[in-house]
């Protein structure tokens, strides 16, 4: 990665989590951190120009306040701020066909409460040309909390060895370099078509051994190339009878981040992006920075 980390911000606490996460990253990886804030135009036409101006003057004071606390605690990382007039979500795709990484909060100040992932969270997530990682909100964003939740000394990718994907094993591998990391690499199966009768399920436990062995050894197999690439990695591999949100879900929990993928289909692309169900379900319940990486 050699394009700046960006960061969306707008005052909320989830915000200023996935800055210092963002921060945390652009430190590792040595690269600049671009902080942006979108304050688009009010929807309603006889709000006073004067009120207009104080929510941009708002914006404006939000992005120095960040900016000079990010100064005080990570001084070595260089800030640049910018603010923009258009929709969040629409501002975010576009300054991120310049970064190698996006990086917001799961929601924003608009929404409800239960609300786990924001319009804008979602939008970007399925349709951004980089991968995107969204932050859930941490304790106390620049406090102790979130210095807990980066320290952590585990990185977990969803792989399936039949279909491996190279962007989402070589961005996993990558964060887990970068941060001196283990790397948990999980595989999801579920028993051959041949074990399912038409009324009943029949399955040996020597039988469900020699396939969970099958399966262990093609992911050892196809996760070759990127332990030969990334020798320093420590990597662990997990096999698991379940669906894959749920063996994510599972094995993510107290992670520093989880990594998924998301195909960029041309159909999807045309209507804005698309989120499978699996990145869906893992967005919705994980309650660790998840990284959409995007694929052919």
């Amino acid at each position: 990665m050699s394009h700046p980390v960006l960061a969306g911000v707008d005052g909320s606490e989830r915000s200023l989590a996935a800055v210092g996460w963002a921060a945390r990253e652009a430190a590792s990886r040595g690269l600049p951190l671009r902080l942006l804030h979108a304050s688009p135009p009010l929807p309603d036409p006889a709000v006073p120009a004067p009120a207009a101006d104080r929510l941009r003057h708002l914006g404006e004071r939000t992005l120095q306040r960040v900016a000079a606390d990010l100064g005080d605690r990570c001084p070595d990382v260089e800030v640049l701020c910018e603010q923009t007039d258009d929709d969040p979500a629409a501002a975010l795709l576009a300054a991120a066909r310049d970064a190698g990484l996006l990086v917001v909060g799961t929601r924003g100040t608009g929404g409800f409460d239960g609300l786990a992932v924001g319009r804008v969270a979602l939008r970007v997530a399925a349709a951004a040309p980089c991968p995107v990682v969204l932050v859930p909100e941490q304790p106390g964003a620049f406090g102790e909390g979130l210095r807990a939740a980066l320290g952590a000394d585990q990185i977990v990718v969803g792989f399936d060895a039949h279909h491996p994907v190279g962007e989402v094993a070589d961005f996993a591998f990558s964060a887990a370099e970068a941060r001196g990391a283990g790397l948990r690499v999980v595989r999801a199966w579920a028993l051959p078509a041949e074990a399912v009768s038409a009324r009943i399920l029949v399955v040996t436990e020597e039988d469900r051994a020699t396939w969970e062995d099958q399966e262990v050894l093609r992911l050892s197999d196809a996760l070759r190339p990127w332990r030969e690439k990334y020798p320093h990695v420590a990597t662990r591999t997990e096999v698991l009878l379940l669906h894959p949100a749920e063996a994510l879900l599972n094995t993510s929990q107290g992670a520093a981040l989880l990594v998924v993928g998301r195909r960029t289909d041309p159909r999807a692309r045309a209507a804005g992006g698309r989120l499978g169900p699996i990145t869906h379900a893992v967005l919705h319940h994980a309650r660790c920075p998840v990284a959409v990486v995007p694929h052919a």
